[in-house]
């Protein structure tokens, strides 16, 4: 049955429903029948019926869901080897100031930029990170993470089938990269929305001759338009909601996007994408509102490095190399209006977030520190210093959104 006869079927019924109800209100019943009847009316009861889930339970007329999202999870030579003690690796530390905002979220997305490929762990160029990174972000509370970018192919066709592997086995999904041919869209339903994630790269360092031209068709999701377009459309298709794109492009330590990125973005918003996380920078871009169409959409055009060791100690000439300590977490709530079958950006604000690094040599401490908390943090004033400018920096490019429409 079409929307449009359910809903013409469920107000014959309403209409219905009232009628009979009418004469009850005069018949000679004390005045408690007309209590009850307003107190708790027929209509609603109906409703709650027809827009229950499978279970029964009522949804409600409308949901919401939040989404935490956060830019490049890398992992360095040195970030690995100040991690390792009495035999075993443990990154626990690094994410222990941001724990409670990811866990917050009914839905927690990253971009992992490394691979688990096993073996001896290395950092750059060739990035093989210890198992033991993707307890932790299990543990911070991860949903989803984006494994489509220029490392993918770092330790070849076994590097991304058992990164996915390990993915999985911590209770985590990826998306961007796969192990099989098929239909690759991950659609998930959280309070009864159904959100599509997708993931993209610009490439794979030069490395794409480690896969066939089969495999890699498969194996990786390289930015083609076509290819974008299809799955947006796809996700359309099998009941999504809200489509959300990971776009790893762009030019490093670059402060604007490229003209190429702002031009992609606007085709994949008329093509039916929702919201749009960019990475690869390793600094962080400005977020922008574009109406099309009358619907509000979201994109951040780089959400820079939200764990690395990328920063002005270690970048020598590199201009722009404070920027790469400075990170966001994303927050976005999504709605969804189950009468109307509307869904909207219902609002967007952000957590800035910097990395401290304390210690010498080999025996580092990396903690990502959420930068208003931090500022009441023991810490000293030049360290205070370098986060009231992370701040500024990140916050004067990020656009806050609420939707006050009311509709």
């Amino acid at each position: 049955m079409s929307k449009r006869i359910l809903k013409i079927v469920i107000i014959c019924i309403i209409i219905g429903v009232g009628l009979v109800s009418i004469p009850q209100l005069f018949s000679s019943e004390s005045s408690e029948r007309i209590i009850e009847l307003s107190s708790n009316p027929p209509q609603k009861e109906l409703i709650k019926q027809v827009f229950s889930d499978p279970s029964g339970t009522y949804k409600g007329d409308t949901e919401r869901v939040t989404i935490s999202a956060n830019g490049d999870i890398m992992f360095h030579g040195v970030q690995i080897s100040s991690a390792y003690e009495n035999g075993s690796y443990n990154f626990d530390d690094n994410f222990k100031h941001v724990k409670k905002y990811i866990q917050n979220a009914d839905l927690a997305l990253g971009n992992f930029e490394t691979t688990t490929a096993g073996g001896q762990p290395t950092g750059y160029p060739v990035f093989n990170a210890p198992d033991e990174t993707l307890k932790t972000l299990s543990d911070v509370g991860y949903d989803v993470l984006a494994t489509a970018n220029n490392h993918a192919l770092d330790k070849g066709k076994n590097g991304i089938i058992r990164t996915i592997e390990k993915i999985n086995e911590n209770n985590m999904v990826n998306v961007g990269t796969y192990t099989e041919p098929g239909e690759h869209i991950y659609i998930t339903e959280i309070n009864g929305i159904k959100i599509s994630i997708l993931a993209y790269t610009y490439g794979l360092n030069g490395m794409d001759s480690l896969l066939t031209n089969e495999e890699r068709d498969y194996m990786v999701n390289l930015i083609r338009e076509d290819k974008i377009k299809k799955d947006i459309e796809r996700s359309k298709e099998l009941g999504a909601d809200f489509t959300i794109a990971f776009m790893h492009w762009g030019n490093e330590y670059q402060l604007t996007p490229s003209s190429y990125q702002v031009e992609l973005a606007n085709d994949m918003f008329s093509w039916g994408a929702d919201i749009i996380l960019g990475s690869h920078p390793h600094v962080i871009q400005k977020s922008e509102i574009v109406e099309v169409d009358g619907e509000m959409k979201y994109i951040i055009h780089s959400m820079g490095n939200f764990i690395s060791n990328q920063r002005r100690e270690t970048l020598g000439s590199i201009a722009n190399k404070n920027y790469t300590e400075d990170g966001v977490i994303v927050n976005i709530t999504l709605e969804k209006d189950f009468l109307s079958d509307k869904s909207k950006i219902h609002s967007v604000n952000y957590i800035p977030t910097w990395v401290n690094r304390t210690g010498s040599s080999n025996n580092y401490k990396y903690e990502i520190l959420p930068v208003k908390d931090a500022l009441n943090y023991n810490l000293s004033n030049e360290i205070k210093s370098k986060l009231e400018e992370s701040y500024k920096n990140t916050m004067g490019k990020m656009k806050l959104y609420r939707d006050i429409s009311g509709n």
